[in-house]
Order: C-alpha cells, then sequence, then structure tokens
C-alpha cells in the first residue's frame, strides 16, 4: 500500500471517530432540551403571578422601595451575566458576553460604575484572562440549574441592593441571558431586575390597562414588599437560569449537528482521494507489469537472433 493511500485511510479513521462522539453529543443534548424546556414552562407561571402581586403592591402603595423606586441619580449598577461551564456551543457564550459588554458601556456612558457578577466558566475566564474585575462568581450547575442555584446566586445581588451606594450596594441590577425561543432561536437579552419598572411588569404579568383592586397592607407595604423582594429576584434569575441552559443544549446540538455533517463530508471527500490514489497506484502496477513483460519479451527476442 502507498503513502498517500496510508495517509488517506487514517484520517479517515480519525474523522469517523469524531463523527461517532459529535453524534452522541448531538443526541445527548436533543434529550436534555425538552427536560429544559419543561422546567422553562413550569417556572414561567410563578415568576409571572410574583411580578403580577409584586405590580399590585406597587401600585397601591406609595412606599419608596429599592423594588420599586428609582434612584435620584444613580451611580452604580450591578450585571448578572450568564454563561456556560462547558464549550461546544457555538457561539453560544461569546454572545452573551457581547452582550453584556455592550450593556456595560452603556452604563458607563451614563455615568455608571458596574459590578459585575457571573454565572459559568466561560464568562469567568474571559473576565479574568483580561484581568477585569469580578466581584462574584458562581460554576458549576448551568447545564441543570436548580432554584438552590439561583437562591446562592439572588443572595449577594439582593444584599447589594439593599445597601447604600457609599457602603458598596447599587441603584440598578440588570441580567444578561439567552432566551429560549425555538430549537433554531436563542438571542441574548438584556433585562433590568432592579428597579421595577410597573408599566413593563404589568405588560409581563398581563395587567397593563388593567384596573387592580385597592388592598390593604398589614403589617405594612414596606413590609410587603420586603419579603417580595428576594423572592421576585429569585425567581426572575431561576427562570433566566433555564432559559440560558435550554438556549445551551440547543446551541450545542445546532454545532454537533453541524460538526457531525461536516466530518460526513469530509470522509466522502477523503474517501474520493483514497480511491483516486489507489487507481493511480494500481495504474502504476499494471504499467510496470507490461512495461516489465515488455522489456523481457525484447530480451528474449534479441537473444535467440
Amino acid at each position: 500500500m502507498g503513502a498517500q493511500l496510508r495517509v488517506y485511510k487514517r484520517r479517515i479513521k480519525s474523522v469517523t471517530a469524531t463523527k461517532k462522539i459529535t453524534k452522541a453529543m448531538e443526541m445527548i443534548a436533543a434529550s436534555r432540551i425538552v427536560k429544559a424546556q419543561r422546567q422553562v414552562a413550569a417556572s414561567t407561571p410563578y415568576a409571572t403571578e410574583l411580578t403580577r402581586a409584586v405590580t399590585a403592591v406597587a401600585t397601591g402603595s406609595n412606599t419608596k422601595h429599592p423594588l420599586t423606586t428609582e434612584a435620584d441619580a444613580p451611580v452604580r449598577a450591578a450585571i448578572l451575566l450568564i454563561t456556560s461551564d462547558r464549550g461546544l456551543a457555538g457561539g453560544y457564550s461569546a454572545n452573551a458576553i457581547k452582550a453584556a459588554e455592550q450593556l456595560t458601556e452603556r452604563l458607563r456612558g451614563e455615568g455608571k460604575e458596574v459590578d459585575t457578577y457571573i454565572v459559568g466558566r466561560k464568562g469567568v475566564s474571559y473576565y479574568g484572562f483580561r484581568e477585569r474585575k469580578v466581584t462574584e462568581s458562581w460554576t458549576g450547575f448551568t447545564d441543570n440549574p436548580t432554584y438552590a442555584d439561583a437562591k446562592n446566586v439572588a443572595g449577594p445581588l439582593i444584599e447589594a441592593v439593599q445597601l447604600d451606594t457609599a457602603e458598596g450596594g447599587v441603584d440598578e441590577l440588570h441580567i444578561v441571558f439567552t432566551e429560549f425561543i425555538s430549537m433554531l432561536t436563542q438571542t441574548p437579552v438584556q433585562n433590568r431586575l432592579l428597579p421595577l419598572s410597573l408599566e413593563k411588569a404589568a405588560e409581563e404579568s398581563g395587567t397593563k390597562g388593567e384596573i387592580l383592586p385597592l388592598f390593604d397592607f398589614e403589617p405594612s407595604a414596606e413590609d410587603v414588599l420586603d419579603a417580595l423582594l428576594p423572592r421576585y429576584v429569585e425567581s426572575r434569575i431561576y427562570n433566566a437560569l433555564l432559559q440560558a441552559a435550554a438556549s445551551k443544549h440547543a446551541a450545542t446540538r445546532r454545532a454537533m449537528k453541524s460538526a457531525t455533517d461536516n466530518a460526513g463530508e469530509l470522509i466522502k471527500s477523503l474517501s474520493r482521494l483514497a480511491n483516486a490514489a489507489r487507481q493511480a497506484e494500481i495504474t502504476q502496477e499494471i504499467s510496470e507489469i507490461v512495461g516489465g513483460a515488455n522489456a523481457l519479451a525484447d530480451a528474449t527476442a534479441g537473444s535467440d537472433k
């Protein structure tokens, strides 16, 4: 067997093994998307109703609270960026990071300091490589987040919102994550969690244009908002984590399908090259045999004379 033919066969074997791996990863990602979609669908009604309750309390009271009140001159904002712990998902994490960078530039352009909180090793690695300050980070659960994970992430953010800016607190809380729209479409979004925009909250909860009933608050509207604040932030972060997980699995499935298809095309191309090399080798062998036979025939004819 010729050296060139051996090279082609070795490459075909290697690409075939890679194709099996990418196909398996595609199937695993596809199975995980279904579970992630169910979790998103299950968490959305809770987040919507909680937003509806917050809207009702804020509309029915004149209490100034970090959950609903804009700062007169906001000077500091926090951004929670949700990325992935793993790669092999195309531009999933890169697109989320790009959206966070754009938001950071906009907030700094408004004269605000920005504290960055990150979920996922990809985001942590990006900021660490560029030696940028990260206030706090979490890793290890982006593929299958739980409500306990959302509470762990929400804790420092709620504390920062409740503190005065002179003590390291923030006036605004933003979240950047990838929203799952369909199996083919996942879009990075920038949402401001706090202070809550009542108009946007009413639109999300389906109460826009609706006349809300009057409420009596016990013990007070401020205490009710204090109780709702952590629940609201936790539910929103949990929903964002689930949306991001579903988006990541969809991106992985798409990337692995593309890799599998490319491997198949490469195997076809290498097979054609291997066949051409084999044919050239056979042709050369036939030519050598015919040439040797002719030479032998000529030598025999010469000796007979």
